[in-house]
């Protein structure tokens, strides 16, 4: 990551950012069960509108992200429910789009994993090419994932598209690209 970039880990429930490069801001508690984060400290909030609780009993909020710790700073691998199970491997999403991203013919990618007989999940990508006269092909994407992936993450298909879908929070609507 360059040095002017500061990267940071929160959430709305935490009223922002409680993580800065790995690093929780005094008074944040953090532990993993499972891998996964839970979070606890005085920037939290009390409960949401309709008055339920995420809490635990012992007012730990489960985030729903799943993370490590190394050197004492935190690690998340993305989203639990996103992480695709392929041949019994977790691959997880933002990973494999963080390395796509890198290849120089891919302007914009999302990864999904597929129901499939065969695998449970395979691995499928979408990717918005830089250039639509030179288009990356499947095998140029595997290649260039497996040089800083294992190769199970490498995608099994790869559509070419010129846009992708985007909620009215400005993120991926995974749900759309297969709909």
């Amino acid at each position: 990551m360059p040095d002017n970039v500061v990267a940071t880990y929160g959430m709305t429930e935490t009223f922002g950012g409680i993580f800065y490069n790995g690093i929780a801001l005094d008074g944040v508690e953090t532990k993993i069960v499972d891998t996964e984060i839970l979070v606890r400290g005085p920037m939290m909030m009390r409960a949401f509108r309709d008055e339920t609780t995420p809490f635990t009993a012992d007012g730990w909020l489960p985030t729903g992200d799943s993370g490590y710790f190394e050197d004492e700073k935190l690690f998340v691998n993305g989203r639990i429910g996103e992480m695709i199970i392929s041949g019994g491997e977790n691959i997880w999403p933002n990973l494999l789009e963080q390395s796509m991203s890198q290849h120089p013919l891919v302007s914009a990618v999302a990864v999904k994993g597929v129901a499939d007989d065969e695998w449970g999940e395979r691995v499928v990508s979408w990717v918005v090419p830089k250039d639509l006269g030179n288009l990356p092909t499947l095998n140029d994407i595997r290649d260039h994932v497996a040089q800083t992936l294992p190769k199970f993450y490498c995608p099994k298909e790869l559509n070419i598209v010129q846009s992708l879908p985007m909620t009215s929070l400005g993120k991926i609507d995974k749900k759309a690209l297969t709909a």
